[in-house]
């Protein structure tokens, strides 16, 4: 750490609040830093660049590891971390941002109280799409409601998936969904082999980062946003809303998108010291404000907006608070062969 960073990492810690010792514990330490999806996917990406900017600011400079465990919309790593993560910090969860409401939706898998989690905090919101490869026939939201058109996707738990499935059973736009793909780059090879015509819900950062190619050359055509708002990016392109027919339509979708709002969220099991999630979350960001990291996150286009680890806590209570009746609507429409 150069001298600069270590005057910065005394002044954010230099408080009654944390103690020298603790300050000391993750020198020459290894943190594991677990991705609950695909390594290359937009998730992993985010979770790679924090981790080469993070350790700066933590005191004793430790030595971040990232790993990927793949499963169940980042269920499997949720429940590995709130049942077996040390609780000393040294283990921190990099999720999708369905993993909280699938105790809601798939409680039979869930092993784990997401208002139990102590979130750190989240890079940004997060934006989804969906779009065709240029050669389907579908090319607007209007053309999904006569028009079939076949996406690919890794698997439930995951927008990939989630995102069509539900507005297919509830809304009637004709999304098929093709699950099973390991990740989002092997949905956009097979988007490319015409295996499938398109994605039925994407992050943009995703899709900006892994093939901004695409866009130049025209390669996707974006459909629908699965957003309350419009992003910036794409003001001509209508949110999921716009598909909606009654109250209860849009109750149910902004139960399925209202997890955007968290979007990208870093995590650790219940247990771990107060001092010590303070100090993560202090570190979290700051990294975030680094010009470096930000200027690594641009070059990379991947949008940050940070989002507290109190906030983050919030918006899964609030998830979770969602009325039964919503729930059990959206639940149906998930379940294989629902309605």
């Amino acid at each position: 750490m150069g001298l600069n960073r270590s005057l910065i990492a005394f002044a954010l810690f230099a408080s009654p609040a944390t103690s020298l010792a603790d300050d000391s514990f993750f020198k020459d330490k290894q943190i594991r830093l677990i991705v609950g999806s695909a390594a290359g996917a937009g998730y992993d990406l985010n979770a790679r660049l924090l981790a080469r900017h993070w350790p700066s600011y933590i005191p004793g400079a430790p030595t971040i590891v990232v790993q990927n465990l793949v499963g169940a919309g980042s269920v499997v790593m949720a429940n590995q971390i709130y049942n077996s993560a040390p609780k000393d910090g040294s283990t921190i969860g990099a999720a999708i941002n369905g993993m909280p409401t699938a105790a809601l939706f798939t409680p039979e898998v869930v092993q784990y109280d997401p208002r139990k989690f102590i979130w750190i905090g989240s890079t940004n919101r997060d934006t989804q799409i969906s779009y065709a490869w240029y050669t389907a026939s579908v090319k607007t939201l209007d053309d999904l409601r006569t028009k079939e058109l076949v996406v690919g996707a890794t698997s439930a738990g995951t927008t990939q998936y989630d995102y069509p499935v539900v507005a297919a059973k509830l809304l009637g736009l004709k999304f098929k969904v093709i699950a099973g793909y390991k990740g989002t780059t092997d949905v956009h090879l097979a988007m490319e082999r015409g295996e499938v015509q398109g994605m039925g819900s994407n992050a943009w950062l995703s899709l900006k980062a892994l093939n901004e190619n695409w866009l130049r050359e025209k390669k996707v055509v974006p459909l629908v946003h699965f957003n309350f708002e419009r992003h910036p990016d794409l003001p001509d392109v209508p949110t999921i809303f716009d598909a909606a027919k009654t109250e209860s339509d849009r109750q149910a979708m902004a139960l399925m998108v209202g997890r955007l709002e968290y979007g990208r969220p870093f995590f650790l099991p219940p247990g771990v010291p107060e001092v010590r999630v303070a100090l993560l979350r202090k570190t979290f960001e700051a990294t975030l404000k680094d010009p470096k990291f930000l200027a690594e996150a641009q070059k990379s286009n991947i949008d940050i907006d940070p989002i507290t680890g109190q906030k983050v806590a919030e918006l899964v209570d609030k998830a979770m608070d969602t009325p039964k009746d919503v729930v059990a609507r959206v639940r149906e429409a998930l379940a294989p062969g629902g309605k």
